[in-house]
This record gives structure tokens, sequence and C-alpha cells, in this order.
């Protein structure tokens, strides 16, 4: 295994971190560039999104964090001051959706999704730090959700909202997503940074990091209680019973069509969920959660291929399928095996690990330019329709893969 963690460490070090070092970095205007497309050329005027810039400084961070290299560090500091000066709604609170090219507000709604990887990405660097100011904004964005994008009649969290958090028509992330005012997606990016701002919290910080007996025993005690619930709302509301995936889309009662299942999100979720049931610490809700944990990865192995990929998604209405093998799913899948190796012993696992891990490798790095590929189609063609780095591409699920590998006790 050793020599397997070292190929994740070259791969984030060579292929990954320095390509965003490289290629990405906007020495113009500030911060990293909007977009990369898929046959590497740069667009320096393409738009700022923020879920892009939180990724690039979760990935920075957590690397910094792990490896200590003053590279890691400054990168991590140049998206973490872009978003401080460019993203962070002063007036408002929360964060831009987009910005332009030259850092001027362009799409002001508020995404609960983005905020949420803003969460991620500074509680990261203040793990990595200790840094006060990155932790306050942590924590003012988690306040910022929970005052104004939870909803506490139907127990969730809104999609989206308008700049001054005022109902919006338009919630979805993305043009292939549906209107649901409620998404498995970004209750699970609320989850995951919650989990890791309870780290901080924990005590896992860097030593700049002070804080008081009693701030610290209030803030805890708040983000104890909002992780503990998306847990609930996970296992009682997006979880299917039948089925065991996790369903995606759905109204302010939680009603939805339940007709798609996405595989990638489905492995992830399995790790994601046990990660936030280890950092609570205790015993019940372990014993809860990882029954839940095996059977959503099992139900993700169903768009499992021979080759060790995995596709995309299944749509069970019609029985139309995306077989696409998309860089994220297979970094969801690597990790969520190897979390099944790790604490459940499965040999079985940590072989689809091993063979997700081949695919990449062989399939969708791109050894020549640097970064990967955003996706291999299912005849085997290169997916270049698609960026190297956008709104959409970031250095954060193949660096976490990374990352996750070179931490794991296996």
């Amino acid at each position: 295994m050793e020599e397997l963690k070292k190929q994740f460490r070259k791969c984030l070090e060579t292929n990954i971190l320095n390509y965003w070092i490289d290629k990405v970095t906007d020495n113009e205007h500030g911060g990293y560039y909007g977009r990369v497309d898929g046959h590497d050329t740069v667009h320096p005027e393409a738009e700022k999104g923020a879920i892009l810039n939180a990724r690039i400084l979760w990935a920075f961070s957590a690397a910094y964090r792990v490896l200590r290299k003053p590279e890691y560090l400054k990168a991590a500091e140049r998206a973490r001051d872009y978003i401080f000066d460019h993203f962070i709604d002063k007036e408002y609170g929360g964060v831009f959706w987009s910005v332009d090219y030259k850092g001027q507000p362009l799409d002001t709604k508020k995404q609960t999704y983005a905020i949420g990887f803003t969460i991620y990405g500074m509680s990261e660097f203040a793990r990595a730090t200790g840094d006060r100011r990155a932790f306050d904004c942590a924590v003012k964005l988690f306040h910022d959700i929970e005052r104004n994008a939870f909803d506490k009649k139907n127990n969730g969290y809104i999609e989206a909202l308008t700049r001054d958090w005022q109902p919006i028509g338009d919630m979805r992330l993305s043009d292939k997503d549906e209107n649901g005012s409620r998404t498995m997606n970004t209750h699970l990016h609320i989850i995951e940074p919650y989990t890791n701002l309870l780290r901080v919290l924990k005590g896992d910080h860097g030593e700049q990091l002070v804080l008081t007996d009693e701030e610290n025993t209030t803030l805890r005690a708040e983000v104890e209680h909002a992780t503990r619930n998306l847990l609930d709302i996970f296992t009682d509301k997006i979880l299917n019973k039948e089925t065991c995936h996790l369903d995606l889309f759905f109204n302010d009662e939680w009603q939805g069509k339940r007709n798609i299942q996405s595989f990638g999100h489905d492995i992830e979720a399995s790790w994601l969920l046990h990660e936030t049931a280890l950092v609570l610490g205790d015993k019940a809700t372990l014993s809860r959660i990882e029954p839940i944990v095996r059977y959503i990865a099992a139900a993700a192995d169903e768009g499992l291929q021979k080759d060790g990929s995995t596709i995309y998604e299944k749509w069970l209405d019609d029985g139309r399928e995306d077989r696409q093998r998309q860089w994220w799913v297979m970094c969801e899948s690597v990790i969520g095996h190897a979390n099944l190796y790790e604490h459940f012993g499965s040999a079985q696992a940590l072989g689809k690990c091993i063979r997700a891990w081949e695919y990449i490798k062989k399939y969708l790095i791109d050894e020549e330019n640097g970064e990967w590929h955003w996706a291999r189609l299912d005849d085997g063609t290169l997916n270049l329709d698609d960026d190297k780095a956008g709104f959409w591409k970031c250095p954060y699920h193949n660096s976490r893969m990374c990352l996750e590998i070179m931490e794991r006790n296996i």
C-alpha cells in the first residue's frame, strides 16, 4: 500500500497542483482564471465562479496541511484573499455566485451550495494554519445559512435565494438540474463543510487559532446540532428506502419524482456520511449510520463496469443512462471503496478501489499537459467539449482523492 500511496502523492503534486499554480493563476487580475477549456486553452476573460475559487482554497489548504509546502500555502492564501475581496457579500452576507474576470459581482444570487463550499475552504485553511480570519469567515457563513436558508417548518435547506435572501424563481445549480427547492447535492455539500468546521471546533486546527472556552462551547453546540440534523435529513428524507440510492430533487415538503440514480453521488455520500458520524464520535450514531453507509455503497456499485469505471447516471422512467466516465465519479469511487476497506475490512472493495485508480491513470489523466480530462465517453473517446478547469472542474475531487488515500490507515 505504501507504493500505492506514493503514486497518489506524485499525481497530486506533479499532475494536479502544479497545473493550477502554473496554468490557472491569474497574475493580471488576481486569483485564478475562470476557465481552461478541454483543449487546454486558457480563457482569461471568463467569469469566475464561487465554487471554483472555494474549491481551489480547499485543495491547497488541505495539501498544505498534509505536506507543509510553502507554495501550497501561498496558493491557498491567494484563493482566500480573492474570496475575501471579491466574493464575500459585505452588505447582505453570503457569497456571490460569480464575478467577472476583473472581480466585479456578476451573478449575485445566494446559492446555498456555493456558501457551503466557501465554509469548506475557509474551515480547511483555518484547520491547516490556525488563521482566525478564515475561521471567523466560516462561522459567519454558517450563521448566514442557518439564519436565511434553513427552513424550520419543513426541516431542510433552501436551494437558492436572491442577493438579499428573498425567494427566487430559478434555483438550479446548473442547466441540467431540476428546479427543486431541496436537493440531495446541496445537502451533501452542507454536511461536508459543517463536519469540517466541527473538526476545527473539536481542536483539529493550527496553533494560531485560539478560542475561549465559552465561544468554543457555544459554536460547537450549534454546529454539532445542525450536523446531526443533516444526518437525519439524509436517512429520513433523501435516502430511498427501497433502492438505497439517494434521491436528487424535491419540493419544500420533500416530495420528488425519485426517478434518477446518480452513482457518483451515491458512492461519495457513502463515505462523507460515514466521515460525519466518525467526527461526531458517538457509538450510537456510528451504529446507526454504518449499515446505511454499506447499503448506499452497494447501490452505487450498480453503476460499476467490468473495467473498473463507473457510469454517471440512470433515469428510471425510461431506462436511459449517461454512460460517461466522469473524472469526479471515478475519484469518489476510489475514496468510497477505500473507506469500505479501511473501516469494514472488505478486500473486494479494495480491489474496486485499485481498479478505479488504474482506469483513471490509463484513461483520464492528461500526462502531457497536466490535470485530468473531464470524461471518457462510452465509446472510449475523450470528452474534450467540457473544461479542464472551470465553473465545475476544480482541483477538489482529484486532490481530495489523493489526500484521502495518503492519509488513510490502509
